[in-house]
């Protein structure tokens, strides 16, 4: 057994877990938050460097990911405070 799935196993037999009452509910407001988080409906034009966009394209190439689509996820981050300097 893994350390995560030991934790989840100790989580359980201590009764942490609390049973959602209205799932249906949770689920229609979780999706909606999904929805309005991925919701792409503004377009910006920027100029960057040559050697920026072909390391962004690596990377993306890379992630599996389109190149727009990192650079729309490195943005979204910045603005919540989520995007982590690498050193």
């Amino acid at each position: 057994m893994s350390e995560q799935e030991r934790e989840y196993l100790e989580s359980i037999e201590a009764d942490e877990w609390k049973s959602i009452k209205d799932k249906a509910s949770l689920i229609t407001e979780l999706k909606a938050a999904a929805t309005n988080t991925m919701l792409k409906d503004q377009r910006m034009n920027i100029r960057i460097g040559k050697k920026d966009l072909e390391g962004i394209k690596t990377r993306a190439l890379e992630e599996g990911i389109p190149y727009q689509t990192l650079v729309a996820s490195i943005i979204h981050k910045y603005v919540n405070g989520k995007l982590k300097e690498v050193m």
